[in-house]
């Protein structure tokens, strides 16, 4: 009897043992999705924290809502309404309108070039490598027109004034890029056939094409009231037009030498494709296609200009990778080519920057002048 008591309270105790555990796990369950509960209830507080730190915008509007300098063809809605504070366009950048994806295509491109320029500067030293500055400069330059044309496409809506600044700064951007481009070119992709052709002429031409590209647009913009569009295109894309031919002249010639004598440069594929989107890029600038065949169904999604950023944002990248390459691989061709060029070469750049800046701003202070007359 005594040994059935006793194992009958070793089996009491044992059962108690085991209820507490179970107790405990099951606190420790309730305990866990009472903490997702409150996370629940955290998470559906996030919407209403968000809307405080970003008060609600103003409805975008339609065309015929806005001024005609901020009006473009075959686009309906999706205008933002100027007159606001600069809070307001710096948070349309979160906002879906007409712009959404030209600011956001060119914003993401310029921090990639950052990125990638980290990645360069830990193994090329541009302050004392001479023939590392061309490469510094194209990316500084890429970096410049990306950052230029985000902050055009998101800020350019305040005002009629803001709206010329900031294209105009954006064509500066244009205009650095352009230079920036054919120094690098000249300087890393040439060929020692076409080298001996254009020496001595490329970088001066280069440099005067890429200020005639920055007049040409800043003009196109300022005269845009009194002349058809035909010719506003034409003050923007015929200069455009003649330094592309210049600038990208030394990839040209080493893809058809190549071509010719079948070479097994990979870097010649980056340079191939490069040139295969600028030109289709350019396609979708100089013509308004889909929105033309589509009038009101492209206002947000699929415009001609976004399709546009898009393939120069892959052209850019595509170059600045082949650009990388080619200064690595090719260093022998192109210190016997170019021995101290890279001083002068700087000094070019910094001086059409400035010429280009300086045009910018005196055409703006003629929109200024005009517009002043306007409102009196």
């Amino acid at each position: 009897m005594e040994a059935n008591k006793e194992t009958r309270t070793a089996r009491m105790a044992a059962l108690n043992e085991k209820f507490k555990e179970k107790f405990a796990m099951a606190t420790v369950v309730m305990e866990q999705i009472g903490r997702l509960f409150i996370n629940a209830q955290q998470l559906r507080q996030i919407p209403q924290l968000l809307e405080s730190a970003f008060p609600t915008l103003p409805c975008t509007v339609k065309v015929s809502d806005v001024p005609w300098v901020f009006r473009e063809r075959h686009i309906h809605t999706g205008y933002r309404q100027p007159d606001q504070s600069w809070r307001y366009y710096f948070l349309t950048l979160f906002q879906r309108h007409n712009e959404t994806l030209n600011v956001w295509t060119h914003l993401l491109a310029a921090l990639i070039i950052l990125v990638k320029w980290q990645e360069v500067s830990e193994t090329v030293d541009f302050l004392r490598d001479p023939h590392a500055q061309p490469l510094f400069i194209v990316l500084l330059a890429a970096f410049t027109y990306l950052s230029f044309s985000a902050l055009a496409h998101l800020l350019s809506a305040k005002s009629e004034l803001s709206y010329y600044t900031f294209y105009f700064l954006d064509y500066v951007g244009v205009s650095v890029y352009q230079y920036g481009s054919a120094l690098a070119h000249y300087y890393y992709a040439i060929e020692k056939e076409w080298h001996t052709r254009v020496q001595g002429l490329f970088l001066p031409a280069a440099a005067f094409l890429a200020w005639l590209t920055c007049f040409g647009c800043c003009y196109s913009k300022y005269a845009s009231r009194g002349l058809p569009k035909f010719v506003l295109k034409l003050f923007q894309v015929v200069p455009s037009a003649l330094a592309y031919c210049l600038d990208i002249s030394p990839v040209v010639h080493r893809i058809y030498r190549c071509y010719q004598e079948g070479c097994p440069d990979p870097i010649v594929a980056y340079h191939f494709y490069h040139v295969i989107f600028f030109l289709i890029s350019a396609y979708f600038f100089c013509c308004p296609h889909p929105e033309s065949l589509f009038p009101g169904k492209c206002d947000f999604f699929g415009q001609g200009h976004q399709i546009f950023h898009v393939f120069v944002v892959a052209c850019t990248l595509l170059q600045i990778e082949a650009l990388r390459t080619d200064f690595t691989e090719r260093r022998p061709l192109y210190e016997q080519l170019h021995g101290d060029l890279a001083h002068d070469a700087v000094a070019l750049f910094i001086f059409t920057a400035c010429c280009s800046a300086l045009t910018a701003f005196y055409v703006r202070k003629c929109v200024r002048a005009s517009l002043y007359e306007k409102d009196k």
